[in-house]
């Protein structure tokens, strides 16, 4: 299977950036995976131009998972305007992609230290962060004993592996190492975020492959070959 990934179009500012790398695909995708930021602070109009840059070019099942500049009070809103994109927001699908059944966990994930902001404004955001890893968990236990695929998409990074490359100080507001431990223990095929702007393209927790598919950091779609690049030891960018 082939699946293509991206994520932190953050429109306007990487628009351009978006539609070239959307342009240079080389390959028919048979799913398309997005990790949220795809605009700018909750700017409705921007995401227009991100689905019209999508539509006649990618014929495949698209998936997205929410960003933190996809506002909570924006997201129902976005599922109505572009129903054909599927928004998993702390939710899970199995669904058939060809002849192979695909289980897909998305949340927007946790961090670590929450900003100052949202201290400030979402109230017992430090439990919020915790249940996302426990929804995880729970979900994928059910999927990895009956799926032969199973995708962890999310927008923060689930470990500091893949935010080498940032600022160690604020690796803590990036992302959270609590999903560590739950790849390990459940072993999902592939797990895909975003949000580390100039991380790690790949690392490895355990035997589970760590994509980091932002945008600014790879410059182009992610192509990832379910049957190729998913072995420890090869990371392979096409």
């Amino acid at each position: 299977m082939i699946i293509a990934a991206t994520g932190d179009a953050h429109s306007p500012q990487y628009f351009e950036g978006f539609v070239r790398a959307v342009d240079g695909l080389k390959v028919k995708p048979d799913l398309f995976l997005m990790v949220g930021d795809m605009v700018n602070r909750g700017d409705l109009k921007e995401y227009d131009k991100i689905y019209n840059t999508l539509f006649g070019k990618v014929n495949c099942p698209i998936f997205s998972c929410f960003g933190n500049n996809e506002f909570q009070e924006i997201r129902e809103e976005i599922r109505k305007r572009y129903p054909d994109i599927k928004f998993l927001d702390d939710q899970s699908i199995i669904l058939t992609v060809g002849e192979q059944a695909v289980g897909i966990v998305g949340t927007t994930g946790s961090l670590d230290t929450p900003t100052p902001w949202q201290k400030a404004n979402v109230p017992n955001i430090e439990k919020i962060y915790q249940q996302r890893v426990s929804f995880v968990d729970s979900h994928l236990q059910r999927m990895v004993l009956d799926l032969p695929l199973t995708i962890v998409l999310m927008h923060y990074a689930p470990t500091f592996k893949t935010l080498e490359g940032e600022n160690p100080r604020f690796y803590t507001s990036q992302g959270s190492q609590m999903y560590e431990n739950v790849f390990v223990q459940r072993k999902p095929s592939l797990v895909i975020h975003g949000h580390s702007h100039r991380g790690t393209k790949q690392a490895w927790v355990d035997t589970v492959p760590i994509f980091n598919v932002s945008l600014p950091l790879n410059k182009q779609i992610v192509v990832i070959d379910t049957e190729k690049d998913l072995k420890p030891g090869i990371a392979k960018f096409v």
